[in-house]
């Protein structure tokens, strides 16, 4: 893994351990409405170990993301080109407050995609609250592109942007 910038920085990023899921259900819960079991971070570490990252300051984890690699299509329909296409999904990005405007969002969105790239997959795509400015603009900072609206995605009705990158 490339750590360096971020060494530069003051923090690191690594691959998830499951000695880390405490600390990573609280970030979560800290920064995120979305919330979720510890068997469904345990399910995709399992099953991506690779797509799943922490960035630590001074030994502590501040950040995670959790990406899977998945077949189908954004919101696959029937005869649609896009069904049965292996894609990259990154399922959740979080960084505590006090650790933010240090590049480490990116650095684990840059980490990820790598490591779904390396799988020989061309294309990543995520989905994120339309209010959310500071993340789509990372996102788009990236080469994101906005492909889909899904209206009352999230639990309290908020819409969200289905957003894409290609990497062939």
């Amino acid at each position: 893994m490339e750590l360096e910038s971020g060494e530069r920085r003051g923090y690191i990023i690594r691959r998830f351990k499951e000695s880390d899921l405490d600390r990573v259900i609280y970030i979560n819960r800290r920064c995120l409405p979305e919330n979720y079991t510890p068997d469904f971070f345990l399910y995709h570490y399992r099953e991506f170990p690779d797509g799943f990252l922490v960035a630590e300051i001074d030994g502590t984890v501040v950040g995670y993301i959790m990406t899977r690699i998945d077949r189908g299509g954004i919101l696959p329909q029937p005869f649609s080109r896009e069904f049965g296409k292996v894609k990259g999904h990154v399922i959740s990005l979080a960084v505590m407050p006090h650790a933010r405007r240090r590049g480490i969002a990116e650095s684990l969105m840059r980490e990820a995609i790598q490591n779904i790239r390396s799988r020989g997959v061309k294309e990543v795509y995520l989905e994120v609250r339309v209010t959310n400015n500071p993340a789509i603009n990372l996102y788009r900072k990236l080469g994101f592109k906005v492909v889909n609206v899904l209206r009352r995605y999230y639990a309290d009705g908020e819409d969200a942007y289905v957003m894409s990158l290609r990497m062939d």
